[in-house]
């Protein structure tokens, strides 16, 4: 496999505080504060066949995770659809992943964040599938994650804020160093929550189960599919799930705006088959955001 170029030397374009820059000219202070104490949001969006999919439902998100972290975002709603589309446009993309990231700036040193300029850049670059193809046809494989999901009186759960996916990318480390493909994370309660980036969905008895997202995002990639099955006619449960009760489940698949439909084959000691429901699941919403069939 070619090594993957950094992502600070590519050529293109990326907006930056309302105008495209150089892609190796949009940098910030190494004293901003969003690095430091880790108030930036961020969204996470891809475009098929040159249309950026259910582009203003992830601007107005960006919005409310700044809103969340309180601060807010100098360009509205609408102005950041239309940066997006100016980004896709710029970089000659017609299917992409796009990045939206709102942060404050480097005027304040220091917990506080008084006085600190929100700023905010858009990128978008080629990115094929989150997990290899090879392995996600037959199912991917889940560690079980040490650390959980916050309580939401102890994090702002609801915005998609880069601080609460420091314990994502340690959960991820541990399951790729352990030979799993991802993590199940639990939240605080020791309930079933997703993965490191990524909705959970289960099978059992033809009904879809989906764990209520009380601690962590609603995402628009999961409702999407809840629509779609709700579209064949499939119950959809939306549930405390505990973990003793994967071993009665027959599927298992993440959903994700990166990961899109991604079969499971374990979690920790529980295996699962990539059953016709999964299948057909992953393909309405292929269809789905190629325009094949309306939105749901």
């Amino acid at each position: 496999m070619a090594e993957q170029r950094s992502f600070d030397d590519r050529d293109g374009w990326i907006w930056f505080d309302g105008k495209l820059v150089p892609w190796r000219e949009a940098n910030a202070h190494v004293l901003t504060h969003a690095l430091h104490y880790a108030s930036s949001v961020f969204e996470g969006q891809r475009a098929y066949n040159g249309e950026i999919f259910k582009l203003n439902e992830h601007s107005r998100r960006l919005h409310e995770s700044a809103k969340i972290l309180g601060f807010e975002i100098p360009w509205s709603v609408a102005e950041v659809d239309s940066a997006c589309k100016e980004v896709l446009k710029a970089n000659k993309l017609v299917d992409a992943y796009m990045r939206p990231v709102a942060w404050r700036g480097s005027e304040q040193m220091g917990v506080t964040a008084r006085g600190t300029k929100p700023h905010l850049a858009i990128a978008a670059w080629e990115w094929g599938k989150y997990f290899d193809p090879a392995l996600a046809e037959n199912g991917i494989r889940l560690d079980i994650a040490r650390y959980r999901r916050p309580a939401p009186y102890t994090a702002p759960v609801h915005s998609k804020a880069a601080g609460l996916y420091m314990i994502c990318t340690l959960s991820r480390q541990q399951a790729e160093s352990r030979g799993f493909d991802d993590a199940l994370m639990l939240d605080w309660r020791g309930q079933v929550a997703e993965a490191t980036g990524a909705n959970v969905f289960f099978v059992r008895d033809g009904a879809l189960h989906t764990p209520s997202p009380d601690c962590f995002l609603d995402g628009i990639t999961r409702r999407t599919v809840m629509d779609l099955a709700r579209n064949r006619g499939v119950e959809v449960v939306e549930r405390a799930i505990w973990p003793e009760e994967l071993e009665s489940f027959e599927q298992m698949f993440l959903t994700g705006s990166a990961a899109e439909v991604t079969f499971v084959q374990s979690a920790g000691p529980w295996s699962f088959a990539v059953g016709d429901l999964s299948r057909a699941l992953a393909r309405d919403y292929d269809d789905t955001v190629n325009g094949r069939i309306a939105n749901s």
